[in-house]
């Protein structure tokens, strides 16, 4: 095992999991009808009830601290339908309810504002946003909605979205001779294979979405370039048997190392079809690709 394979295994296997699995799909409770105390009011009983402190929960998610722990769970509760379109959010209502200061508030709430899920105006306050209004492809996001009621839609929709980046990512990355690039992608593959091998789906994870990420990056395309958050999240929140890299097995490991392939004889064609293939639905699964919806 090479010493990059090594130390990734092992800071994987000694770090919080911020990474879901398909027994952690119900790990956020949402209400399935939020009692409404008065008309405009926020729904508030609609919350876990272990976080009406906010400071007791534990650190696992992207943000940490009493802030981070805000905006996660404000941002569940809107993206989730707790906490409906137009609904106002009063500071002093929310710093009570999670037994916060003003200034956690303010500022929990002007990250929401940044992701389009809320806004604040004068003489009218803080409100919730429509849906089309909200930042989609914010990696925030696109976890509250891949554990919320919306989980079908999103996997859904990550999946057609990763069909339309990553060949052609891969394609492009095949122009481009960055042999040290290229070495990291092998790298990534090796790591793959050992955490297979032992059985840390973790670790095959981590590497599977560096994997992806730095592919993006050498495609020579800076608006791909910043799609790369949106495939890694989509790798983290798959939780399910969407997408051939969604769970170790030979077959997806076969074809990230045809990819490197690929890439290292510089055969676009070749890279954006190992990369179809690796994208390509399970068997089991009904669709063998991503139809488009009817409207």
């Amino acid at each position: 095992m090479s010493t990059l394979a090594h130390t990734m295994m092992t800071a994987a296997r000694s770090a919080d999991s911020g990474l879901a699995s398909p027994g952690e799909l119900d790990r956020y409770p949402y209400a399935e009808a939020p009692a409404v105390d008065r008309v405009g009011a926020p729904a508030w009983d609609g919350a876990d009830p272990e976080l009406g402190r906010v400071g007791r929960r534990a650190a696992g998610s992207r943000g940490r601290g009493l802030h981070g722990q805000l905006v996660q769970q404000l941002g569940q509760m809107i993206v989730s339908g707790d906490l409906g379109a137009d609904r106002p959010l009063v500071p002093e209502e929310i710093g009570q309810r999670f037994e916060v200061s003003r200034t956690v508030v303010r500022e929990s709430l002007r990250v929401l504002e940044a992701k389009g899920l809320v806004s604040a105006r004068p003489n009218v306050g803080t409100r919730v946003r429509p849906v089309s209004d909200w930042n989609l492809l914010d990696p925030d996001i696109i976890e509250w909605r891949a554990f919320g009621p919306q989980r079908d839609d999103q996997r859904r929709e990550l999946s057609e979205l990763r069909w339309m980046i990553e060949p052609l990512a891969a394609r492009l990355a095949a122009g481009h001779g960055r042999e040290d690039v290229q070495q990291r992608l092998v790298d990534m593959v090796e790591i793959m294979g050992h955490a297979m091998a032992q059985g840390d789906a973790l670790t095959f994870s981590r590497a599977d979405s560096e994997f992806h990420s730095q592919l993006i990056q050498i495609a020579g395309n800076r608006m791909l370039e910043h799609l790369s958050g949106i495939v890694s999240a989509a790798l983290q929140v798959s939780g399910g048997p969407v997408t051939g890299c969604d769970r170790p097995n030979e077959a997806s490991l076969a074809h990230h190392g045809r990819i490197c392939d690929a890439l290292a004889t510089g055969d676009g064609a070749a890279a954006e079809a190992a990369m179809r293939q690796l994208l390509t639905v399970h068997p089991e699964v009904e669709r063998v690709v991503p139809a488009p919806r009817e409207h």
